[in-house]
């Protein structure tokens, strides 16, 4: 009788329903990696932290050192517990999380505050995580490309909303406002709770934990007749049977083994150099880089974060429009290059006309932003998925994930310190030099996999 009940009301979740919510952490991922960049400017004034650089990068980089055991932790939790608790309890971590930081203490606050954010960041790695692996799970195949973008639009959306939220809280007194800006992520981290308490679990894991019945029910909530769902359901039990077969003789040397290796390169190095590239530098402290550039307070430039969030959602949109019209290679050295020469070039112009606007170094940047946001932003993901061979892929896109974490840490720690050591054009210029890096990695060592099941594209790697 239960079981009716519970079939009845599930059954009046839409697939609309499930999509919107089953990738509404991607709101959360974003509020999280933009709120920094309008509190950091009050904070800093409010604790007197204007010449602690180490404590300033700390502080913004906490989040991403919790984020890389979150997304390793809730990785393996998921497989036992399932993708809709784990996202519950992420959305509760991040819930407290939120308020916590937002009632920092004043006396010894900073060490407080860092500990804390290491904490919320178990929930933004768990989000970074689970957000894809379910929205794949449940998504027909012939839709994973466009709801892979729609994932990317909620995180950028939600970059753009705290970006918002920021710039109406800017008059506020100093002490306030900061505590505000991140006390009101929990608003989000509650929404998406109560929108995937009514999400059903993912066919995939129910299949692995031996309710091929509730499976089966759960298909066809998104699936439009019985042939297409007896045909998913047997590739699904086909391939849950291959992992584990596959899982007993794989180990972590097999990762990196000869016949692996170059795929296994291809993949974590594409995650690696995502971040390493700087973008998060941007996001984190456009309001210090326009303070250094132009001498204004940074709490004065809360306006231009909300222009890089916009170009980041329309960026988002363009890479779903286009995203199986050109080739990933294509995109991602188009992309590079850009990004690249939007770094070089203001050392350049000031090195041949020293009186160049001060202003020049943000539009430049907000070039990179929007070359970033249709190309390395999205694909960098998108490639990961299809990379990994079977044999691999559960180790190495934990190990994609991790080393995309390591870079987004050490970018947000070490960026702080650098600008307050060299000229913030010659940090930017470093940050460049990586980005035309990334453009040879991907001409020498990253296989095109736009096209190609699969099999052709593993045939092809192991073949090298």
């Amino acid at each position: 009788m239960r079981m009716e009940k519970v079939e009845s009301t599930e059954k009046k979740i839409s697939s609309k329903f499930i999509y919107f919510f089953g990738s509404f952490g991607g709101i959360l991922f974003g509020y999280d990696i933009g709120v920094m960049t309008g509190a950091l400017p009050f904070l800093q004034i409010d604790w007197g932290l204007q010449n602690e650089a180490g404590i300033v990068g700390w502080i913004t980089s906490s989040v991403m050192l919790g984020a890389i055991f979150g997304g390793a932790i809730a990785g393996q939790l998921s497989d036992k517990l399932g993708r809709r608790k784990m996202i519950l309890l992420s959305a509760i971590i991040f819930t407290i999380g939120s308020v916590l930081s937002g009632l920092s203490p004043n006396n010894q606050g900073e060490w407080y505050l860092i500990a804390v954010r290491v904490f919320l960041g178990l929930a933004v790695g768990a989000a970074s995580a689970l957000v894809p692996a379910y929205m794949s799970e449940m998504a027909p195949a012939k839709a994973r490309g466009s709801l892979s973008g729609l994932n990317q639009t909620m995180i950028v959306s939600g970059m753009l909303l705290s970006y918002i939220v920021d710039f109406l809280l800017k008059d506020l007194p100093e002490n306030l406002a900061w505590r505000l800006m991140l006390g009101l992520a929990a608003v989000p981290a509650i929404i998406l709770f109560f929108g995937v308490y009514k999400l059903p679990e993912s066919p995939r894991f129910l299949v692995k934990s031996g309710r091929e019945e509730d499976a089966r029910r759960v298909l066809s909530y998104i699936r439009t007749n019985d042939n297409e769902i007896d045909t998913e359901l047997n590739q699904i039990k086909q391939t849950a049977n291959e992992e584990k077969s596959v899982s007993k003789s794989t180990s972590w040397a097999t990762v990196f083994s000869g016949k692996y290796r170059y795929l296994a390169i291809a993949g974590i190095g594409v995650a690696a150099f995502q971040q390493f590239q700087g973008a998060n530098a941007i996001f984190y402290c456009i309001p210090l880089i326009v303070e250094k550039a132009t001498g204004k307070a940074a709490s004065s430039a809360l306006m231009w974060p909300i222009i890089q969030g916009a170009i980041l959602v329309i960026g988002s949109l363009v890479y779903i429009a286009i995203a199986e019209k050109f080739n990933r290679r294509t995109l991602l050295v188009l992309g590079g290059s850009v990004m690249g020469l939007s770094f070089l070039l203001p050392t350049i112009i000031n090195m041949l006309l020293p009186n160049a606007s001060p202003m020049m170094i943000v539009v430049f940047l907000s070039i990179y932003v929007a070359a970033y946001s249709f190309t390395w932003a999205p694909l960098t993901w998108v490639l990961v998925g299809e990379v990994f061979p079977l044999a691999i892929r559960g180790r190495a896109s934990g190990a994609a994930s991790s080393a995309n974490w390591v870079g987004s840490f050490a970018v947000g720690l070490l960026f702080p310190i650098m600008t307050a050591h060299m000229p913030q054009d010659a940090v930017f210029a470093i940050f460049g030099v990586i980005c035309l890096a990334g453009v040879w990695f991907i001409l020498k060592c990253v296989p095109e996999t736009k096209g190609r099941s699969l099999e052709e594209i593993e045939e092809q790697g192991t073949n090298k």
